[in-house]
């Protein structure tokens, strides 16, 4: 089958690999679309450290089960389902155990520490794939598996208040689908990034203003999200805050943070808080609240063999929106 894979740091290669057969509890998935996430990035520039190498990226899979292995249940053959980047988790743990499987010590990931969704087939556990809401195409579906999911705990994360109002620091995949969850549920929603076409689509989706991301909001913020990997944004989004509030910061990776001044960033009892992965619990949430509300996912397709370029232009924010490689 085709793949691109990882083996050295800021390059993705393609390559010929066997298909993979699905073994114990597992699916085998015929890939339709897979997105293309910032983490994917990650993995390939080395700035998160490798697990497997060499690694076939992709963790935003939407595809068809074609085969099953022993044990696997849930999913029939010819079914649409999701494969996500929580892929094992021990289910044995004092996390597990209380509900946080996303801080279990034990867990796995698509296209991390198993081959992921740039190939034309991959594997998932059948107890973490995700049964997929109708009335989306694959390739609005795909941003929904990671972006959609982590961007869902960013907002539960960030305490926003009913009513409240809300700060989004960077617009891409996953901002622009958690914006439209936030407004969704009555939030008033403010997006400051640095790219004049996110800006406007932050306006089209109806958020109540967009500027720069070091541009102060309106009006004091009860909660913000960072999506951004920038840690120089993580003292201007804590100024923006009013007494009480929160920011969220939804990535796995994050450049520097400048020192925190405590009288002008933290004092009034404002949050600071990471996040980290997801939960099953948070994608069935997310999926279903995706059933609730007809998101409308913003994407820009790529074909499968120009997957190196789509991770070149999300590094130089020229996607707008999701990209999203298609077979």
């Amino acid at each position: 089958m085709r793949a691109w894979t990882v083996r050295t740091p800021g390059r993705l290669d393609p390559a010929e690999l066997p298909v993979p057969r699905p073994a114990a509890g597992e699916l085998l998935v015929r890939v339709r679309a897979c997105g293309v996430c910032r983490t994917d990035l990650h993995v390939r520039d080395g700035e998160l450290p490798p697990h497997r190498t060499p690694v076939v990226p992709g963790h935003e899979v939407v595809g068809e089960v074609v085969a099953a292995g022993p044990g696997a249940a849930g999913h029939a053959v010819g079914a649409r389902v999701g494969v996500p980047w929580l892929r094992h988790t021990c289910g044995r743990c004092r996390f597990c155990r209380g509900g946080r499987e996303n801080l279990c010590p034990h867990s796995r990931y698509t296209g991390w520490d198993a081959d992921g969704g740039y190939a034309e087939y991959t594997t998932v556990p059948a107890a973490y794939a995700y049964p997929l809401p109708e009335g989306y195409p694959d390739t609005a579906l795909a941003p929904l598996l990671c972006a959609g999911i982590i961007g869902y705990r960013a907002l539960r994360r960030a305490d926003l208040p009913p009513h409240g109002r809300l700060g989004i620091y960077g617009f891409g995949g996953s901002a622009h689908l958690t914006a439209q969850v936030a407004l969704a549920e009555g939030a008033t929603v403010h997006v400051l990034t640095r790219s004049a076409s996110a800006r406007r689509l932050a306006l089209d989706l109806g958020a109540a203003s967009a500027a720069d991301a070091y541009a102060a909001p309106p009006e004091p913020l009860d909660s913000a999200i960072l999506f951004a990997p920038v840690g120089d944004l993580v003292p201007t989004a804590l100024t923006a805050l009013d007494a009480g509030g929160t920011l969220s910061i939804a990535g796995i990776h994050l450049s520097g943070i400048p020192a925190l001044d405590y009288e002008r960033h933290l004092f009034h009892e404002r949050t600071l808080r990471s996040v980290t992965a997801n939960t099953r619990d948070d994608g069935r949430a997310f999926l279903a609240a995706a059933r609730a509300h007809a998101l409308r996912t913003t994407v820009t397709p790529y074909p499968f063999e120009q997957a190196d370029r789509a991770l070149d232009d999300l590094a130089a924010d020229r996607v707008n929106g999701a990209a999203v490689l298609v077979m």
